[in-house]
């Protein structure tokens, strides 16, 4: 191909023989493999090596196509991010994605939020991360970027090419800080990437040099072709070629020496030191699952320290309760703190000295206190605290106050302060707190309970179940029930720690141990079993309870005085979140000279309390609820915006334009569905909830490719589809929709959720029971929509055949 001559400096530019782009390409490459074997240690596994593998050829036919067609940044961005988006769900979110590869709007959500927050979850979570959801984005993402800047100005720039390295140097350097302190093969790591950086930079300057020097144009004169000049410039062309081979040749063998050398020097040295990594410089997120529960040493506190000071508290006012842990998950072995973000549960986030208060305004006043704790004996994670927490200020010494500050975590839902190093005797902290004021019976009785969501109870005996329902009785208003089911608890059963000269009570409130308590001649037990009896009854009678471990005094000291709490002091109650009064405490537990007796056991037939009756004498003192405060103040943050262009923007705003132009027709009729599904669980009448239920099944059976014959019973079309969908249990739906349609009584609501929660399951069922593109077409299917149009329109023409008939 003839060359290009630049105007006005008598030089031509030729254009570059292939084996240059391609040797430019493949060192690139070799440099952008060096620096992807460090992810391994970080993801483990071979899913982090078809991510970043994947963008690495990605990025390389952008710049390949943006380099041959002269593409303009904007262009290439554009190029980028449609890359990213069509072929990361294969890529980097393959469990997400259709067959794991077609992308779905879960993939495509999960490789757009990954952008922001992937990056975090690399650093927080234990590693090997590779496993987790959206965490390949990050091997995928940044192989993808320095790919696409490293080969475009490697491919782009003459002069300057050494530019090229930076991008791959960054990668390199990435892959480290994102990795962890054991690393891959950092030798081999090393001698690739300096080897071969080296090597191209010294082939692109020789290369550079050489244009230089026969650049000149060279047409012959006007007395023809001057023979002896260019017999000269090809000797000096040949011993230029000469001295340029014998000094890459030496650089090179220099190089390989050195390497070679150190590699050497270093492990006659020793073992290096270990690298300092970015995930060693940030605390990963709480995980709460760490931690065993409290409930589980409550016999443990009261029989080894029953005369021990586990701490002292100074400022701690009359009737006040010094809360533990607050626990809202029960699997039939152990009640345990979900803190699984809900509204009720919470999440424990780590503070400051000043907490953040809450956004919302608690539904009843405070009084504030300022609580002087100094620790004995108690020992763990779990910090003591008083209703709402303001402020905290570890008070001990300087090294051990500012390790403890730095370990505090907070729950403001539940009210619960956690260290993750664990308290130790002499610590002391002050904190600033709001106590809630006790409401009266009267705001009490009209109050109904909240619709707050409670995590699920599982592995609840029957007996619990059964008993709840006869102790809460008749009354209409929720505080009478749960008064009775706890005054009856507390009437009805015997108190025993099971300890040396008591009577025999097993530790424990597991499924088993409730049960065995239940069915014994004598109900016997301590604040364990009786407030884990009382919270799982209330949860079956529909309330949001929850456990709460904790300490008060059978005596208090006063505001002014030093209180000291025992393992004497140790307690457990209930709680219940009320709309007007928040979380309101209930004491299921006997007294404690309410022993049992050998000579006339109380009978389990006694007629249980069906009014509100005034609580037993050792249940006089006032009841406070705990903290009923939300913590908002975790707003989202917005991730800061870097200074990027404003092309950068347009392109990406264009990309999700596009993608959600292509995407509305299936977010429309999703939106339909999701629609229609909500109109149908929210109708006014139970039994019209009832029969949109089964609808739902119909319609999604119809989606599927099944549809359901027009005028057949709910029973008859249940026998049609269980041939198709045999493990689901449509049959036993059908009948329970029948019987509470056309049965005696409105349903319930308990009984329309039971109902919809199995609708549900079905629904999954049948979809799980298909293959992904069948359920695919069926989330993008009208099929229903048009058996319901013309289901309509064939009753509206039997109303006109019936009216005209008459």
């Amino acid at each position: 191909m003839a060359g290009r001559r630049v105007q006005g400096t008598g030089r031509t530019t030729a254009p570059r023989p292939f084996w240059r782009p391609a040797l430019d390409c493949a060192a690139m490459l070799a440099l952008l493999v060096a620096g992807l074997v460090g992810f391994g240690p970080a993801f483990g596994g071979s899913g982090y090596l078809l991510a970043a593998g994947g963008g690495l050829l990605l990025g390389s036919a952008i710049a390949v196509i943006g380099a041959r067609f002269r593409l303009n940044l904007f262009i290439l961005t554009a190029l980028t991010l449609v890359a990213y988006l069509l072929f990361g769900s294969a890529l980097a979110t393959p469990s997400a994605a259709l067959a794991g590869v077609v992308p779905t709007l879960d993939s495509l959500r999960q490789l757009v939020l990954g952008i922001v927050f992937s990056w975090k979850d690399v650093l927080t979570l234990q590693t090997p991360v590779g496993g987790f959801p959206g965490t390949l984005v990050v091997p995928l993402l940044l192989s993808l970027v320095a790919s696409v800047l490293a080969l475009s100005l490697a491919l782009r720039f003459r002069r300057g090419a050494a530019w090229a390295l930076m991008p791959a140097a960054a990668y390199f350097v990435a892959a480290i800080v994102f990795g962890t302190r054991d690393a891959a093969l950092p030798v081999a790591q090393g001698i690739v990437f300096i080897g071969v950086a080296l090597l191209w930079w010294a082939v692109r300057r020789a290369e550079l040099a050489s244009d230089r020097r026969t650049g000149v144009d060279r047409a012959p004169s006007a007395g023809g072709p001057n023979a002896a000049g260019d017999g000269a410039d090809a000797a000096q062309l040949s011993a230029a070629r000469s001295l340029r081979t014998s000094r890459l040749a030496g650089g090179a063998g220099l190089l390989v020496v050195a390497l070679a050398v150190g590699a050497v020097a270093g492990g006659v040295a020793g073992t290096p030191a270990t690298r300092d990594v970015l995930r060693d410089q940030i605390d990963p997120p709480l995980d709460i699952h760490d931690y065993a529960s409290p409930l589980v040493s409550f016999r443990k506190y009261v029989r080894d320290d029953k005369a021990n000071v586990l701490f002292t508290v100074q400022g701690l006012p009359d009737n006040a309760r010094v809360r533990l842990a607050t626990l809202d998950a029960y699997d039939g072995i152990v009640y345990n703190v979900a803190a699984d973000g809900s509204a009720a549960s919470g999440d424990f986030k780590r503070v400051s000295e000043e907490v953040p208060a809450s956004a919302q305004t608690s539904p009843v006043p405070t009084t504030p206190a300022t609580l002087n704790v100094t620790v004995g004996d108690l020992t763990g994670p779990w910090v003591p605290d008083v209703g709402a927490v303001d402020k905290v200020t570890f008070t001990g010494g300087s090294d051990r106050a500012s390790t403890l500050a730095n370990s505090l975590h907070y729950n403001a839902a539940t009210g619960v302060s956690l260290s993750t190093v664990g308290l130790a005797k002499g610590d002391t902290y002050t904190m600033d707190v709001a106590i809630p004021v006790i409401p009266g019976d009267d705001v009490l009785v009209t109050d109904s309970v909240a619709g707050v969501a409670m995590p699920k109870v599982s592995g609840v005996a029957d007996a619990v179940s059964s008993l709840g329902s006869n102790y809460a009785g008749d009354a209409s208003d929720p505080l009478t029930q749960l008064r009775n089911v706890a005054t009856s608890l507390s009437q009805n059963g015997f108190f025993s720690h099971g300890l040396e000269g008591e009577s025999p009570s097993r530790a424990g409130h597991g499924e088993e141990r409730l049960a065995s308590m239940l069915s014994a001649p004598q109900m016997v037990g301590d604040d364990e079993q009786y407030a884990v009896m009382m919270a799982l009854m209330a949860r079956e009678l529909g309330y949001p309870a929850r456990v709460v471990m904790g300490f008060y005094p059978e005596k208090y000291a006063g505001a002014s005085a030093s209180q000291e709490i025992t393992g004497d002091d140790l307690h457990a109650w209930v709680e219940v979140d009320f709309q007007k009064a928040g979380w309101v405490t209930f004491d299921p537990t006997p007294p404690k000279n309410q022993v049992p007796t050998a000579e006339a056991p109380k009978p389990r037939s006694d007629p249980k309390a069906q009014v509100l009756q005034p609580p037993p004498p050792p249940q006089e003192p006032a009841e406070l609820p705990p903290d009923v405060r939300t913590d908002n103040s975790d707003e989202n943050q917005q991730p800061q915006q870097d200074g990027f262009p404003v092309f950068v923007y347009y392109a990406a705003g264009g990309g999700l334009l596009l993608l959600l132009a292509l995407l509305a027709p299936l977010i429309i009729i999703g939106a339909l569905k999701v629609r229609r599904r909500n109109r149908r669980r929210t109708a006014e009448r139970a039994a019209d909830r009832l029969s949109g239920g089964w609808d739902e099944i119909v319609d999604r059976a119809g989606d599927l490719g099944t549809p359901v014959p027009q005028g057949v019973t709910r029973r008859e079309s249940a026998n049609t589809l269980a041939t198709v969908y045999p493990t689901v249990g449509m049959v036993g739906v059908a009948e329970r929709a029948d019987n509470g349609i056309f049965g005696p009584g409105e349903p319930t609501p308990t009984d329309v959720d039971g109902f919809w929660a199995e609708v549900e399951a079905i629904v999954r069922g049948m979809g799980s029971s298909q293959s992904g593109w069948r359920r695919l077409r069926a989330r993008t299917s009208l099929a229903s929509f048009r058996a319901r149009r013309a289901e309509r329109r064939t009753a509206r023409r039997a109303a006109r055949a019936e009216e005209q008939r008459r």
